[in-house]
């Protein structure tokens, strides 16, 4: 590998940090929101799950970065351009990115990355290299997630305090509703993400052994035991829940605090969702992984396929193991460092969060964004979660959304595309006149 694809690799790995920190908050912001995890933790857990779904399933969105953005086939006599034009997407990307997390704003990776593409390939083609359908059906992605992250939420969240948090015995409530909260909760990953993990499995047992298996078998084996498992912990959990405030003298009232010395969670049945957050949250940083990986690799993708062939990539890319395994590494490594401010803003300065409602939040949120996964959509995660606590604070009371921090937020996700599409074709333009 050259010098110049290492430091090229380097600043790919720059950009998946600042997407890290700045991105991450959207799937642990509610949880050390709300309490249920501390931001030790948060780091910690996502960390894992980020990587895991980076290196799965991030190939797909990177396909559609890479390959469908701008038109490669008018830089098919020009592949130095192209890959010109890529490293000027990730540097743009990466310094926009930071410049937003420094301010603790929840920008949308997505928005930068596109419209990076978009600002050099006009410079250097024209108006014709962009695939305006591509950018349309990107757009549509963008309008829409919010809407449909919100509505999940709000459905989910009004289900919850109608038939628990809202009951007078709202502990027994939740120890009825505890199967079928497994079920959904574990439902909604298993139906998208374990057939393809549990594939290999599928085609060993059919090819090896000889058996005849539906694909969708081990999947369901494999969603039904963990629903179980998780109906028969949880119910353990709040039994020594409801000791503990037994002891205390303290009625479980969906209002009434709950102080202990090992838990800042307030009342038993918010205490028994904070777990349940925990497991949403972890969704939402797998599905977060999964596709927003590809706003960081997708231009060292396009690269490193020009290094290696000298033509452009014009019909789909295999995205290398060791591409995703980079980009996952600089998602943990900047969610170390820098996190900390964007998981303030989306945790605390929208709407004050409680494990139930930030349960319902992530739950819409990991819906939305690995749905959008499985058709190669790079939606912005952002834009989901966000949209999910909003329609949260508008079931709850639309006076408690912090309108200001929205604007702040809005604002961020309107200028990140032109911006990063300036900053791109500036940066391209200028190299082209020291390297063409």
């Amino acid at each position: 590998m050259s010098m110049t694809l290492i430091f090229i690799a380097l600043l790919a790995f720059y950009v998946a940090c600042n997407l890290g920190a700045n991105d991450v908050a959207n799937s642990m912001g509610t949880s050390v929101g709300s309490k249920a995890i501390t931001l030790k933790q948060a780091i910690i857990i996502a960390g894992i799950l980020e990587f895991t779904g980076a290196v799965l399933f991030g190939h797909q969105v990177s396909q559609t970065l890479a390959t469908k953005i701008a038109n490669p086939v008018l830089f098919a006599a020009t592949p130095k351009m192209y890959l010109i034009g890529m490293v000027s997407v990730l540097i743009s990307c990466g310094l926009w990115l930071q410049i937003a997390t420094s301010r603790g704003l929840p920008v949308a990776s997505s928005h930068a990355v596109v419209g990076a593409i978009a600002g050099f390939s006009w410079v250097a083609v024209g108006v014709d290299a962009i695939n305006w359908s591509s950018i349309g059906l990107v757009t549509i992605g963008w309008i829409f997630t919010p809407i449909i992250s919100s509505a999940i939420a709000a459905l989910f969240y009004s289900q919850i305090k109608h038939w628990i948090l809202d009951q007078p015995n709202s502990v027994a409530q939740l120890q009825q509703w505890i199967p079928w909260l497994s079920v959904i909760l574990l439902g909604i990953f298993g139906v998208i993400v374990l057939p393809s993990l549990t594939q290999p499995l599928t085609n060993y047992f059919n090819q090896r052994i000889g058996l005849n298996l539906p694909s969708y078998d081990i999947p369901l084996f494999t969603g039904t035991i963990a629903a179980i498992a998780l109906t028969v912990i949880s119910w353990r959990q709040l039994e020594q829940v409801e000791n503990t405030a037994d002891k205390e003298q303290i009625l479980p009232t969906p209002h009434s605090p709950l102080p202990t010395p090992h838990s800042p969670l307030p009342n038993p049945v918010e205490r028994l969702f904070g777990r349940f957050q925990v497991l949403s949250a972890c969704f939402v940083a797998f599905a977060h992984g999964s596709n927003d990986v590809g706003n960081a690799i997708a231009p060292l993708a396009a690269i490193v396929y020009i290094n290696r062939t000298g033509s452009v990539p014009i019909n789909g890319i295999i995205i290398p193991i060791w591409i995703l395994i980079l980009g996952g590494a600089g998602i943990v490594a900047g969610l170390a460092l820098w996190g900390k401010k964007v998981i303030a803003t989306i945790g605390e300065n929208i709407i004050s969060l409680q494990p139930s409602s930030g349960f319902c939040a992530e739950l819409a949120t990991a819906t939305t964004i690995l749905l959008a996964s499985r058709f190669g959509l790079p939606v912005s995660t952002s834009h989901a979660l966000v949209g999910g606590v909003v329609g949260i604070g508008l079931m709850q009371n639309i006076k408690s959304i912090k309108f200001q921090t929205l604007q702040g937020i809005a604002l961020a996700w309107l200028i990140t595309l032109p911006v990063s599409a300036i900053l791109s074709a500036t940066i391209f333009s200028t190299a082209r006149i020291f390297f063409l």
